[in-house]
């Protein structure tokens, strides 16, 4: 608001009476000073002090839909208490809105992503290659805006469910050639001194390769404080621990589970929770109810990361991963998918929590790519009843629709699955070997842990396998000369032996109202939430790409 005195001159006539037959005319001149005040537009705000990037990895639109369905209707809805209203969605109220194609950018790229390029696209405003790191699509090391947020002074903080090596949060901090590289990328992530803050999975490569049988090595992790569920096994191939390296070389703290990461001090914390990835949803729904669970959750990462990254004066990066929601579509697991978005929305809420009242904070949640082409549908099996309507257009006709499309009560019995088909596939073959299996062992272990049931024929087409012939010799999915018979669309189903979960959900797929269209991932655009300053959120609320994603946040974080 601006304020002007204008000065105003006024001329006054003033009649004067001198005598009976006589008027003197004088003029008075009069100033005087008037306050006027202007309203003036104030400047919008472009750039912010912190950005929170979350990424749901498989999130794309349809998974959101299965998400706010539960929350909003399911009879039994966790939200019923919290006015079935999501994290997400509360952050799309107060916030902008918009969608993202994520594939590999430009002339010369491709038509579908993977996590390695979708994150690394995200982390430089680049475009990159399929199954890279922290590259550009020519191969050339290219700085994320992770690292140039260290470079400006800020605190750094990387955040997954998976493996703290896994594509999405390697991207950000790390340049490989490929995203199998996990062991370099360990290193890298440690001796880079990019990253203060990195919780998650994946200790397996970090500890020596020997971690198994020398028991000197596993007494160092057991004196770290260390369950050896997380150092049960390597998949290194030298005698490296990037672990005590990064406390005694690098000046990390350590934790290796929940009550460690809650009593954690300093601003560099190393928490692996996990050999590999780390307790899936619907193990940590079971968990959460008896307050039992030993490893941190999503949401308490989150809050953990906030905690530490807040305190540097200058701001920070965070970035967020929901990694698993992304590997119950690889097997089209719908139950496992619904308690993994219900995991990231908790996290969602810990953020929106934490940044509501705040303007020096750019929020984003979206995915990297959609997984599965996951949707709900009708279909001709379990037609409906019959039934009278009262209302006033009926005329008295009966009120029969002509397909089954989908009792609000299969929400629920999504919610209520026990185990993932990973864990069915365990109970089939606790090594997994599956060339022999019979139908009653696929009923039985699916009937245990889903309220959709199956018969003993529906479940033959689990056992069923045939020649692979895409096999290729030496290939890390395609070497097995054999894989699990997939009726349709079989060349999208790719990773080995790992189908036969996909088949349980073809399996369950009629009762659900559900289909799966790939055992891969989607070129679907997903959904983008921006929170924060409206100068710097509006940008976000278009249809746009990846690239486009990196680069406006990097020009409200880095000045």
């Amino acid at each position: 608001m601006n304020k002007s005195i204008l000065a105003l001159t006024l001329s006054a006539v003033f009649l004067t009476g001198c005598n009976d037959d006589d008027e003197v005319i004088r003029e008075v001149e009069v100033i005087k000073e008037v306050e006027v005040i202007k309203e003036v537009t104030p400047e919008p705000v472009t750039t912010v002090k912190n950005v929170i990037l979350m990424i749901g990895d498989g999130m794309g639109a349809q998974q959101v839909g299965l998400l706010e369905e539960y929350a909003q209707r399911a009879p039994n809805s966790t939200y019923n208490g919290k006015g079935n209203k999501t994290a997400l969605s509360k952050l799309g109220d107060a916030g902008q809105l918009g969608l993202s194609l994520n594939a590999p950018f430009g002339a010369d790229g491709s038509l579908v992503v993977d996590s390695a390029c979708s994150a690394t696209q995200l982390a430089t405003g680049l475009a990159a290659g399929s199954e890279m790191i922290g590259l550009d699509h020519n191969g050339n090391i290219v700085e994320t805006i992770l690292e140039k947020a260290k470079a400006q002074g800020k605190a750094t903080g990387l955040v997954s469910d998976t493996r703290i090596t896994h594509a999405t949060p390697a991207a950000f901090a790390a340049h490989q050639p490929h995203r199998s590289f996990e062991a370099a990328i360990a290193e890298q992530l440690v001796e880079s001194g990019s990253v203060d803050v990195m919780l998650s999975g994946g200790a397996r490569v970090f500890l020596p390769s020997d971690i198994k049988t020398d028991e000197a090595d596993r007494q160092i992790m057991a004196d770290l404080g260390a369950p050896e569920s997380v150092y049960k096994k390597s998949k290194r191939s030298d005698d490296r621990n990037i672990i005590v390296e990064a406390k005694e070389n690098h000046g990390y703290a350590l934790a290796f589970d929940r009550q460690q990461l809650s009593n954690i001090e300093g601003d560099k914390v190393l928490g692996l929770f996990a050999n590999s990835g780390m307790t899936d949803g619907i193990a940590y729904s079971a968990c959460k109810k008896d307050d039992s669970c030993t490893q941190p959750s999503l949401r308490e990462m989150t809050l953990a990361a906030l905690d530490i990254l807040a305190k540097d004066e200058d701001g920070f990066f965070l970035m967020i991963e929901g990694g698993q929601i992304d590997w119950a579509g690889h097997i089209n697991d719908a139950g496992w998918m619904l308690h993994e978005l219900l995991k990231f929305d908790e996290a969602v809420e810990a953020v929106y929590d934490w940044v509501k009242e705040r303007n020096d904070t750019l929020v984003l949640v979206t995915a990297d790519h959609e997984t599965g082409s996951f949707g709900f549908s009708y279909s001709r099996k379990d037609l409906p009843e019959g039934q009278m309507l009262d209302g006033d257009g009926m005329q008295g006709n009966e009120y029969k629709p002509n397909f089954n499309f989908g009792p609000l009560a299969n929400l629920d019995r999504l919610y209520a699955q026990t185990g993932t088909f990973y864990d069915m596939m365990d109970q089939v073959s606790g090594d997994w070997d599956f060339t022999n299996t019979t139908a009653q062992a696929w009923a039985d272990a699916v009937n245990q842990h889903s309220s959709f049931k199956i018969t003993v024929d529906q479940a033959q087409e689990i056992t069923e396998r045939e020649y692979n012939e895409y096999h290729v010799d030496g290939h890390k999915y395609l070497s097995a000369t054999e894989f699990p018979k997939v009726a349709d669309f079989k060349e999208f189903y790719v990773y080995g032996d790992e189908i036969h979960g996909d088949l349980i959900g073809r399996a369950l797929s009629a009762d659900q109202n559900v289909v799966w269209g790939t055992g891969t991932h989607t070129a679907a655009p997903v959904p983008v939430y921006a929170f924060g300053p409206e100068g710097v959120t509006r940008q976000f609320s278009t249809m746009q790409h990846h690239v486009d994603i990196g680069q406006k946040m990097m020009a409200a974080l880095i000045q």
